[in-house]
């Protein structure tokens, strides 16, 4: 640091602050004192600076089933967010919604010295043998808190009643199901919404057809719709799924969405290039990125008094993937 000082021509302690961030610096001397630690390859000792400031400049993220296209956007999201506001992101991935695996994760995440964490949909929260550490801040996208810790959630409810009350508007008589797993709070969410839309519209309730989230699922699970003459419309829980049931709808001889409309969730880069373009819901995962960064930013820097929960409300997008049924169709 003493020879970032005499290179740039100013103090030590000018040079902290612009290694430090402060804003008490004007942009010329910043410059210099910026173009000076890359001649010299000056990097902050980050302990040192722990020691200071008592932050560590990292943000953790626990996450299951990253690959999926939900799970993915959101931990970009994050990431994003946290570089934003000049934190760095340690990943951590789950295979197993256990609360061994979940502590697993909050250790590894602290030994890397993180500032606060991020767990990506988990229903293992509302377990009152789940026991996370109490000095770290945490919040939860996307999952089941049990009202223990702060939460930025998808409002999925709401996204699933439209996409199903949609589909009975254009006169379908009821509305199959390709839900996501069993163990997936987004896709348990989305199930019970569709169910409960049905219901309160007096429409059947067909029975549930569970995918594992991708097109592969979707596919199998299409190959059985397309053999039921009675099927007019369905809504996959997820784009990957609606793009395998599609293929296999296409394949069966059944038109979409002539026979048969299709609707999915999450609104993908692709939807709108299928044959035909998707019917889904479009969910913001930046603004997701942006609340549950901020929320862990109240904790660490102590501030108290405002919201702990942000609901981010999808929004239905319509494409040619849906129509009215054929007169006569049977439903």
């Amino acid at each position: 640091m003493a020879e970032v000082a005499t290179l740039a021509g100013v103090s030590s302690q000018t040079v902290s602050r612009v290694a430090n961030n402060k804003d008490n610096v004007d942009s010329a001397t910043r410059a210099k004192v910026l173009s000076a630690m890359q001649e010299l390859g000056y990097r902050p000792n980050t302990a040192a600076r722990a020691l200071v400031t008592g932050r560590f400049g990292a943000l953790g993220v626990v996450s299951f089933d990253v690959g999926w296209h939900g799970n993915a956007r959101t931990l970009a999201a994050i990431a994003d967010a946290a570089r934003e506001a000049d934190f760095s992101v340690n990943f951590m991935g789950v295979r197993a919604q256990t609360e061994a695996a979940v502590r697993h994760a909050f250790r590894h995440l602290m030994l890397q010295s993180v500032d606060g964490i991020v767990l990506i949909e988990s229903q293992m929260l509302d377990t009152p043998s789940l026991q996370l550490p109490p000095a770290m801040p945490v919040v939860v996208a996307d999952g089941d808190t049990g009202h223990r810790y702060p939460h930025v959630d998808f409002d999925q409810a709401h996204g699933a009643h439209s996409v199903v009350a949609h589909l009975l508007g254009l006169g379908h008589r009821t509305v199959w199901h390709l839900a996501g797993p069993p163990d997936s709070f987004a896709a348990g969410r989305r199930a019970e919404a569709w169910r409960r839309t049905l219901t309160d519209a007096g429409a059947p309730v067909p029975p549930l057809v569970h995918g594992d989230w991708s097109a592969e699922s979707g596919y199998r699970a299409g190959l059985g719709l397309a053999r039921r003459p009675e099927v007019t419309a369905v809504f996959a829980a997820n784009d990957q799924m609606a793009l395998g049931l599609m293929r296999a709808l296409h394949e069966s001889g059944r038109d979409i969405p002539g026979d048969i409309s299709v609707a999915g969730f999450d609104d993908i880069a692709e939807a709108a290039y299928l044959h035909p373009p998707l019917t889904t819901v479009h969910q913001d995962f930046e603004v997701v990125g942006r609340h549950c960064v901020a929320l862990l930013l109240d904790q660490i820097e102590g501030r108290t008094g405002g919201p702990t929960t942000r609901a981010v409300e999808p929004v239905l997008v319509v494409r040619s993937s849906t129509a009215p049924p054929r007169p006569g169709a049977a439903s």
